[in-house]
């Protein structure tokens, strides 16, 4: 029984939409659409909706791969080897929905194991892309797929055939589709490569005015309660549609572009900045197919001008106008005649240069000598400012005290992030996310190579090669043409991307207040959660000030509640970041034990003073002793990143920090140049 569709007719807005979803099937030359909106915006609601109008295919009976009987048209090998006594039939297009843990195998087509053993040659099994010939492709969340995914997609999308080149396969099939994909962008979006490669792309948001919200009420209430008369009401306009695209088809090769028009193209796609020449071969062909809907043989400056945007929108590029000269640096001022060098020079210099040079020298000795006291004047630089005149009694002095400690300092700017990801191993993991590319234990995944270990996940290639010489002393007749042992088989190792857990380790003491070094801090954590919430990782929160670190979050998929509680964090105190050090390894510790094969990334923001410590030892002698103890842990993948200031005199103590724990070490300055991610980069992209 034919399922019911909610008409496009009956659909409430969206009129951009409707007409880029008409424009992809009457030209699938335009390589698909791409809808990026928030949810429940009726995105899949109007994939379905297309699919029904779409117009009745003949096809070759039997014919896996939906070939076209007609002469002239490309086939599969089987149809062109039987052409032209083909048996034909007519039916529906279809409308094929890619699951998001589709593997390469069921996109592209693989190989029938039983076949092939009985053949005794590999055996072609189709795969979705096959399904979708003369049909419609709906990819639903598809900045959510593999890249790799992805990319079969569209290659099969912009060439008109899917080529299957690997395990011994070497195939080529007609796949020439409706591609539409959505997406929601706050779940992440896709690279710019795969981002330019959709033909068309468009923005849907929901009804804005309060009329538009109750008649789409009212309409989705009329057709729960009675499908079949609902769509009854809408069938004549449903026929229309539908008949327009059966019409617009017919018209489309009669369409012709003047050379003006095509030169409109070109000066377009050049003011926007466009990346390369797609844009206008999409821009023409769109604009092909407008006219083609609207009954017309020749393209005209409007129908380019009411494409242009779709096309555009995801290519257009910010003009880099050339960089003005810098101004010139003021004139330094000249030294008296009897003044000599700067202090930095030694030889020279007069008696009362050389006393300021040693002045300059003796307070640089003293802050190398006493870091912890540097940290604790800066812990109370704060709170002091903000000290009470009266003097209090000891109660209200000691509450005050506690008082001037909790600060609280907005979140910087936020920033795009680029690719984060943990060092490649040969570790077999579960899970899913979208972030470091591990091996895999699920039959999901690129194949990339063979193991003696089958897993029920065959690799007929490998389990072949190693069959093949013992045939001649397996030979009998049980109707196979290879014979296997178990000897022989051999199993798929699968790659695909998974979350992490990243573990955030924050100074929070009055130091980090100063100058806004906590604010830009912020900005840089909350960049960090944003792309975990994208890549689908777990994090957590630790923060250290006063004399203890605190757990502000443990690990969770909720990124929401992280980024509240990073608003919400106080800044104030001395720094305990021996206590954080030890805190953070206990989380992870803990963490490993439940998860033993997760790979998790401790981002330890500080500039590495501190003045209070654990046990006897100097804060900072201990904090060192300890990060080298931390080290030792190669599960753990550590990163530094240094909030202390440029200066004249700087301590170095983060660098000395990331030195003991064997971890990366960055400046605070890469934050604010959107380059933090860079430093969990892992050795592959």
């Amino acid at each position: 029984m034919e399922q019911t569709v909610y008409p496009l007719a009956a659909m409430v807005g969206q009129k951009t939409f409707r007409q880029g979803l008409l424009l992809a099937a009457v030209n699938p030359a335009i390589g698909g659409i791409l809808v990026r909106g928030e949810k429940g915006t009726a995105k899949s609601t109007m994939v379905r909706a297309l699919a029904a109008l779409l117009p009745d295919i003949p096809v070759v009976r039997g014919c896996a791969f939906s070939c076209s009987p007609e002469p002239g048209a490309d086939r599969c090998p089987d149809c062109r080897l039987r052409f032209p006594q083909l048996e034909t039939t007519i039916r529906r297009a279809r409308l094929i929905n890619l699951p998001l843990n589709a593997t390469e195998d069921r996109v592209a087509g693989g190989i029938d194991f039983p076949r092939s053993l009985q053949r005794g040659k590999v055996v072609f099994s189709p795969g979705l892309l096959a399904s979708a010939h003369r049909g419609l492709l709906y990819v639903d969340e598809v900045n959510l797929l593999d890249d790799h995914i992805v990319d079969l997609i569209l290659d099969a999308a912009a060439s008109g055939e899917n080529r299957v080149e690997r395990e011994g396969i070497s195939f080529r099939h007609p796949a020439r589709f409706i591609l539409v994909g959505t997406m929601n962008p706050e779940e992440g979006e896709l690279r710019p490569q795969l981002l330019d490669r959709f033909g068309l792309c468009l923005e849907v948001a929901g009804a804005k005015e309060l009329e538009e919200r109750v008649e789409l009420m009212e309409r989705r209430d009329a057709y729960d309660l009675n499908q079949d008369g609902f769509c009854a009401e809408y069938q004549t306009a449903t026929d229309q549609l539908a008949h327009r695209i059966a019409q617009a088809r017919v018209l489309l090769p009669k369409v012709r572009i003047g050379a003006n028009l095509r030169g409109f193209i070109g000066e377009l796609c050049r003011e926007n900045n466009v990346a390369g020449h797609r844009a206008d071969l999409v821009m023409e062909q769109a604009a092909k197919a407008l006219a083609a809907l609207e009954g017309r043989l020749e393209v005209s400056v409007e129908h380019v001008r009411v494409v242009a945007p779709l096309v555009l929108i995801h290519r257009r590029r910010d003009a880099q106008p050339p960089q003005p000269p810098p101004p010139p640096e003021p004139p330094e001022p000249q030294p008296p005649e009897d003044q000599p060098e700067p202090p930095n020079q030694d030889q020279g210099q007069p008696e009362q240069n050389q006393e300021e040079t040693k002045q300059q020298q003796e307070q640089q000795e003293q802050q190398e000598q006493a870091p912890e006291q540097q940290s604790q004047a800066e812990d109370q630089e704060q709170p002091a400012k903000q000290e009470a005149q009266e003097e209090p009694s000891e109660n209200q002095e000691q509450q005050a005290a506690n008082n001037r400690d909790e600060q609280l300092f907005e979140i910087g700017p936020a920033f795009k992030v680029k690719p984060l990801t943990a060092v490649k191993d040969r570790i077999v993991r579960r899970g899913s996310g979208r972030r470091s590319r591990s091996r895999i234990s699920q039959k999901k995944g690129r194949y990339v190579k063979s193991s003696l270990q089958t897993n029920n996940d065959i690799a007929l290639d490998a389990t072949l090669r190693a069959a093949a010489p013992y045939q001649r002393q397996r030979a009998c007749d049980d109707g196979l043409a290879v014979h296997l042992t178990r000897q022989d088989l051999r199993g798929k190792i699968r790659e695909k991307r998974i979350g992490n857990f990243l573990l955030f380790v924050v100074d929070a003491s009055g130091s980090m207040g100063a100058r806004g070094r906590m604010a830009a801090s912020k900005g840089a954590v909350m960049s960090l959660l944003l792309d975990a919430y994208q890549k689908r990782d777990r994090v957590g929160m630790i923060t250290f000030r006063r004399n203890e670190a605190f757990v502000n979050l443990p690990p969770t998929t909720s990124v929401d509640t992280a980024g509240r509680l990073l608003a919400e964090m106080p800044v104030g105190g001395r720094t305990p970041l021996s206590a954080g050090l030890a805190k953070s390894h206990e989380q992870v510790r803990n963490y490993l034990i439940r998860n033993p094969t997760a790979q998790p990334i401790v981002i330890l923001i500080t500039d590495g003073k501190c003045n209070v410590a654990l046990g006897e030892r100097k804060p900072v002698e201990e904090s060192l002793h300890l990060a080298s103890a931390l080290s030792r842990d190669g599960r753990i993948r550590t990163i530094v990143v240094d909030t202390e200031e440029a200066g004249l005199v700087t301590f170095g103590l983060a660098q000395r920090l990331a030195g003991a724990l064997e971890a990366q070490y960055f400046k605070i300055d890469d934050l604010k140049a959107e380059a933090l991610v860079n430093i969990v980069r892992g050795q592959q992209q």
